[in-house]
């Protein structure tokens, strides 16, 4: 048996502190006003237990998970924490979940009252063919209550064990997972998350009321905080602590070993050879007749890929489902014009090796669907194109028509993908963009004696921010865009409104228009206090927290320049101007860059902001936490101006 370790797991064990039985709740627990941890938290588990073991029934084996939970609710937006619904895999065999010692436990004339659940509380759904649902709604929930359950999975499917999570969106006292697995199979087990997990060493003992010896393991965690949404965070439940077990072999006493468990190299050949994956790299006849003529001007490799990119983007829709096989075939996609991500990709990947080009399919997982952790095809979702160059491998998704090569919709900037070559063998490749995407934006106004200001702005969009304009303008009417731009510069009114290149990829994006603004000063006496950034300075450090949990993604490097040139009140003259500033962040990280000059009624304010690297640990939280204070309150400072 071996044991894989992801992101964190710090050895050692400690058994379960305090002895949980279910039907014992305190009046201690039910007189709790608030989490002494969390005080803003609208509930939280006070213990919660799960166990997974083997019986044999009938000459078949059955995975039994037991699970034993108990919540406090603190407050009516924690009333969905007394509900429960777990899906779980049918397919074609009998399996059993049922809930059981249900309650909902209040405090009622100073005594505890308990409230069982109800059978007109318990509902059953079939999501699929395959997949059940089961919900629990607890009867006589309030604020204060403390509700109580134990479920039970009896399951003939053990080639996976459900997931257990240590972590969830609100605080865990104490959160434990018992495995104990006959030594007929092997596991492998895999902990990710930033959760800090005791673990037993794996032990042997004989299966209770059973006649087989098996492998028992316990984790444990305690203290957990919740798991919360944090600035610059894409999908949060990447950073999810969570326990997996996947079958590795089954060794049976006289018979041969089935070794179940795989490598990526496995998986790759295993979707490589699929008849919705590979199968579909293979045809050609359905576009070459379309294709071949547009190809015969195209000389170079450079000018081959535009030619089949730009005609894939041109023909194909999206019909945004993201999917690693495809649905209908890139035949029928293509007739309709319309299809899934790996439709339109494979079919990008098939045109570009028609073209003569060393070009392969890259499986990814998007950022909400959460990283690829051990190797399995039900890893991914969706599938891009590489195209192998002299300078390494160039990224390509016609998903979108706004895409560019190497600039991807930023759902597939999920740290790495796997490009898998037609020999069926796969290389790891880094998804996230290392090239800065700039915005530059120049700013002309003047200002009259009341400190109103009037001018035009210049924004011109680069790169990422090009796509991400392009794709948020995409369908918008120009009033409702302007409506959302002044509604993001507060207080700004906007005319003349005008953008250039929207649908031009090869030219940034640049919108121009007229505006004036009545509140970025303050008129005092003979004095008038403004920031010379205007109504783009910052209000507040997005960084709160005092410590960090997860990496801070940023997406992608960016630059942000500002050119403001302000022209003063008549009668006016400036009596103080904020001091030239660099910041600098270590390794590189970013800097922020403030140079200010004046010259008779002219203030000329020069701005460029940094960020290096499109994520950064969370071991340097309290240097972008500084940084961005200090960048902040340098946006913030005021040019003073004084009657002449």
């Amino acid at each position: 048996m071996r044991i894989i370790i992801i992101l964190l797991l710090l050895a050692g064990f400690s058994a379960t502190a305090q002895e949980f039985k279910m039907g014992k709740v305190s009046m201690e627990e039910l007189q709790q006003k608030f989490h002494p941890a969390d005080t803003s938290a609208p509930a939280a588990i006070l213990f919660k237990r799960g166990k997974s073991f083997f019986e044999i029934t009938s000459d078949r084996w059955f995975l039994v998970t037991e699970v034993e939970a108990r919540i406090k609710i603190y407050k009516k937006e924690g009333y969905e924490y007394a509900n429960e619904e777990i899906d779980y895999y049918t397919g074609g065999l009998s399996v059993k979940l049922y809930f059981t010692d249900a309650y909902t436990y209040n405090i009622v004339g100073g005594k505890i009252e308990k409230t069982k659940l109800r059978s007109d509380g318990e509902f059953d759904e079939k999501v699929n063919e395959n997949v059940s649902l089961k919900k629990i709604v607890m009867p006589n929930v309030k604020e204060g209550s403390v509700i109580e359950y134990k479920y039970v999975i009896k399951s003939p499917y053990f080639h996976e064990v459900n997931d257990w999570y240590f972590q969830y969106p609100i605080p865990a006292n104490n959160v434990s997972f018992e495995m104990a697995v006959p030594i007929y199979f092997d596991y492998n087990r895999y902990l990710a998350g930033y959760v800090h997990v005791d673990q037993t060493a794996p032990s042997k003992r004989w299966g209770v009321a059973s006649n087989f010896e098996e492998v028992f393991t316990i984790y444990s965690a305690k203290n957990i905080k919740a798991l919360k949404q944090e600035a610059y965070v894409g999908n949060v439940r990447n950073y999810l602590s969570i326990l997996k077990h996947e079958l590795a072999a089954v060794k049976m006493k006289n018979q041969e070993p089935k070794y179940y468990s795989t490598d990526w190299e496995a998986v790759s050949k295993k979707i490589y050879t699929h008849d919705d994956f590979g199968k579909q790299l293979g045809y050609k006849d359905y576009f070459s007749k379309d294709l071949d003529p547009l190809l015969k001007g195209a000389t170079t490799n450079e000018q081959k890929m535009q030619v089949v990119y730009n005609f894939v983007k041109e023909r194909m829709n999206w019909n945004e489902n993201s999917r690693l096989f495809c649905d209908k075939g890139v035949k029928k996609a293509y007739e309709a014009r319309v299809g899934n991500s790996s439709e339109i990709n494979i079919m990008l990947t098939a045109m570009l090796r028609h073209a003569g080009l060393n070009a392969n399919p890259v499986l990814v997982s998007t950022r909400s669907n959460g990283v690829a952790l051990y190797p399995t095809i039900a890893a991914y979702n969706y599938v891009i194109a590489a195209l192998k160059t002299d300078s390494g491998f160039m990224l390509l998704d016609a998903t979108s028509k706004n895409a560019l090569p190497n600039v991807l919709p930023v759902r597939t900037l999920n740290w790495v993908g796997r490009l898998i070559q037609q020999d069926g063998s796969t290389v790891e490749i880094d998804l996230m963009p290392k090239t800065s995407s700039k915005e530059v934006m120049n700013i002309s106004v003047a200002m009259d004696k009341d400190g109103k200001i009037s001018g035009k702005t210049r924004d011109q969009y680069f790169d990422y921010n090009a796509h991400n304009f392009r794709e948020n303008y995409a369908g918008t009417s120009k009033e409702s865009y302007i409506e959302k731009l002044e509604k993001y510069y507060k207080g700004i009114e906007i005319s003349e409104y005008t953008v250039h290149n929207e649908k031009d990829l090869s030219k940034p994006v640049m919108e121009e228009y007229s505006f004036t603004h009545n509140n970025v000063s303050d008129v005092i006496g003979d004095k008038i206090y403004f920031s010379p950034m205007l109504f783009t300075v910052t209000a507040s450090n997005p960084f709160k927290d005092d410590t960090r949990e997860y990496p801070i993604e940023f997406v992608f490097p960016q630059q942000d320049r500002y050119m403001v040139n302000i022209t003063i009140p008549e009668g006016y003259k400036v009596e103080s101007l904020p001091k030239p500033v660099t910041l600098m962040m270590e390794e590189g990280i970013g800097s922020f860059k403030y140079n200010i000059v004046s010259k008779d009624n002219q203030v000329q304010l020069s701005v460029i902001y940094d960020i290096n690297y499109a994520t950064v640990s969370k071991d340097y939280y309290d240097t972008l936490k500084d940084f961005f204070q200090k960048m902040i309150e340098k946006q913030n400072e005021k040019i003073i101006l004084k009657k002449a």
